[in-house]
């Protein structure tokens, strides 16, 4: 009881059954990212107290490595699993079920690793009552239900593909189709081959979905909903899935509240373009201005906070930044900056710790990027702000262009003059083959900035 279980290995079906094995013994789940290094693993691992791992084969010898450093009771491995296996092949090897515990609802279910775009990844503590929760917004705020086939790519140590999509469809009596890692050729050949009614991708995924050359061609027509989530959703991307008659819902969530916070239907994603939508049923969402009082005014950028029972606990013996997290009243800072439209609907403008203040002026980059996405000649784009004598910070716009673009800083200036104000115009340009991304596709702003 409370034991912390941690488990290591690619998207597979072992992956649930550890999740409900660890839930039915009143254990504590603490998936690992497989991406990580040995001496991150074991931090994880160290930090959370886990005294079992479970791990596929393929990570045994990064087991064996830090085993030394870790004060676990058993190891189990799996071996890799044969075509066609299921879990019929358990009742070869019958056992006694271990008696169920009686857990409280608000007890720790799993603890969750931030993905740690600064510093040490933070242990989030998602309860019983969260995960049931989480599922349950999800299932009124998208429609979730039986007949619902969803295919996961992202992987499942992540709340983003754990919690989004596969344990709500699940609890809704659905079917998950599970795919190792993302593979843009291997989803596309499934979603035919399954007739795959819903997918959870970030827009990394979707970028390279459409610069598949089977993207065309491919059969979609199946899918009723593609929730989008982790980063705003640029506008050539929803449009491009939109022409093929393929849904898109842009979400807003966090780790920290089993992810479902905010959404919109598919059928405001045109008219609400760029929007995260209204809150779900289950929790709250407020705006609170930079001084933390209460922020009411439309179109005016806040902090975004949550309430309600998909919120976590806290950090995992964290007892400050726990503190620092939370408000009186129940409320969640998200570290999100937003604004509400007329009609309550809001609007990712950018993460807090992002927002480039220049010549006194707040510049959310999220703007200024989806502005460069009109650009013909960029791929991909990063906005940051960097230190400036004049302005005390500088627009920067990192590009990785087109194959055989050449973009240069006036002509970029001039392309946004009519998007943008001027205070708001990158006043530098980097050129990169790529941009540096975390093991769940966001942009690691920090080493560009650390680079600058």
């Amino acid at each position: 009881m409370g034991d912390r279980v941690a488990y290591l290995g690619f998207n597979h079906p072992s992956f649930l059954v550890s999740l409900f094995a660890t839930a039915r013994l009143g254990a504590v789940f603490v998936p690992l990212n497989f991406r990580l290094s040995g001496d991150e693993i074991a931090y994880q691992m160290s930090d959370s107290g886990s005294s079992v791992i479970i791990s596929g084969a393929e990570h045994l010898d990064l087991v064996d490595t830090i085993s030394g450093e870790l004060s676990v009771k058993a190891r189990i491995t799996l071996t890799e699993m044969r075509s066609g296996w299921d879990f019929c092949d358990l009742d070869a090897h019958p056992r006694d079920n271990a008696d169920e515990v009686v857990v409280d609802p608000d007890s720790p279910a799993a603890i969750l690793y931030t993905s740690g775009t600064t510093g040490r990844p933070k242990g989030a503590i998602l309860t019983h009552r969260n995960f049931w929760t989480n599922n349950v917004n999800w299932m009124l705020s998208v429609g979730y239900h039986g007949g619902h086939v969803a295919l996961t790519s992202a992987p499942l140590f992540h709340s983003g593909g754990m919690c989004v999509m596969t344990l709500p469809v699940l609890m809704a009596g659905g079917h998950i189709i599970l795919h190792a890692q993302f593979d843009a050729a291997h989803l596309l050949r499934d979603v035919e081959k399954y007739s795959v009614t819903s997918l959870f991708l970030v827009p990394t995924m979707m970028l390279y979905l459409t610069q598949h050359c089977d993207f065309a061609r491919s059969d979609l027509s199946t899918i009723e909903i593609i929730v989008a989530g982790a980063a705003p959703v640029p506008e050539h991307l929803l449009r491009t899935f939109q022409d093929r008659h393929v849904p898109v819902s842009q979400c807003w969530g966090l780790t920290e509240a089993a992810t479902g916070a905010t959404f919109l239907g598919t059928e405001r994603a045109l008219d609400k373009l760029g929007s995260c939508g209204t809150a779900g049923m289950l929790n709250e969402v407020k705006l609170i201005d930079f001084d933390g009082n209460d922020l009411e005014d439309v179109d005016v950028p806040g902090e975004l906070c949550v309430r309600g029972d998909t919120v976590s606990p806290g950090y995992w013996n964290l007892p400050e930044a726990t503190a620092d997290a939370h408000l009186p009243g129940g409320w969640l800072r998200t570290g999100d900056v937003a604004y509400r439209d007329p009609e309550g609907f809001f609007y990712i403008c950018d993460r807090l710790k992002d927002m480039v203040i220049s010549g006194g002026e707040n510049v959310y980059p999220a703007e200024v990027e989806n502005a460069l996405y009109g650009h013909p000649g960029v791929r991909e784009v990063a906005v940051i702000g960097v230190p400036d004598d004049e302005w005390g910070e500088r627009v920067v716009a990192v590009v990785v262009p087109e194959p055989d673009a050449r973009i240069e800083l006036d002509e970029m200036r001039d392309f946004l003059t009519a998007k943008l104000a001027r205070y708001k115009l990158p006043r530098e340009l980097r050129i990169l083959d790529e941009l540096p991304r975390n093991t769940t596709g966001k942009v690691l702003k920090h080493v560009l900035r650390d680079n600058a």
